[in-house]
């Protein structure tokens, strides 16, 4: 049977993503994706001008993956699964992972996460109940900081052994607490 010649855009990019998931975005090229596509190089020039083209399509790819696990819901904690999500990601995806977050690069420069929707899962838990958008901000500054060291670490396989999944959700829930506790008492002492 003859090679296919056509291909859908979604195709393309998913063959790119498969790509940057198992070496990183870097290595995308034109004819990598085609020869995951088992095709010439043509059908992509037909989808994309330019490999930056095809790789800003892969970046989306990863942003709308990233805001499928924002929107799972791990605990009845909302809070919690937005750290429960970095992890995650961390854990699936740690090319990804440290392409995106620990490399000089160009891709986060132009996509700043959208806090909106965090903001909105903040103010769903009981445990934030009464803090201002202010506080809440510190709050979820210190929480990315935290988050973001315990997903390098998932990332890179540098977690204790007998972190297990749950192991690692109860630190994250403990560290929570205790930054919301801190906030609050912060408050309290300046009213």
């Amino acid at each position: 049977m003859p090679p296919k010649t056509k291909f859908a855009q979604e195709e393309i990019v998913e063959a790119a993503f498969e790509i940057a998931k198992e070496e990183g975005i870097e290595s995308i090229t034109i004819r990598k994706v085609a020869s995951k596509l088992g095709s010439s190089i043509a059908p992509i020039y037909v989808n994309f001008k330019t490999i930056e083209e095809l790789k800003e399509a892969v970046i989306q790819r990863i942003f709308k993956l990233s805001e499928e696990l924002l929107k799972v819901r791990y605990t009845d904690q909302p809070f919690l699964n937005v750290g429960i999500a970095s992890l995650r990601f961390a854990k699936d995806y740690p090319m990804l992972f440290r392409d995106l977050m620990l490399s000089n690069n160009k891709y986060l420069q132009n996509h700043q996460p959208d806090l909106s929707g965090v903001f909105q899962e903040m103010g769903q838990d009981p445990e934030l109940e009464g803090f201002t958008q202010e506080q809440m901000l510190e709050v979820l500054f210190k929480m990315r900081v935290f988050t973001l060291g315990l997903s390098v670490m998932e990332a890179n396989g540098l977690l204790p052994k007998e972190f297990d999944d749950q192991a690692v959700i109860d630190f994250l829930a403990s560290m929570g607490s205790d930054v919301v506790a801190a906030a609050r008492l912060k408050s309290q002492n300046n009213d």
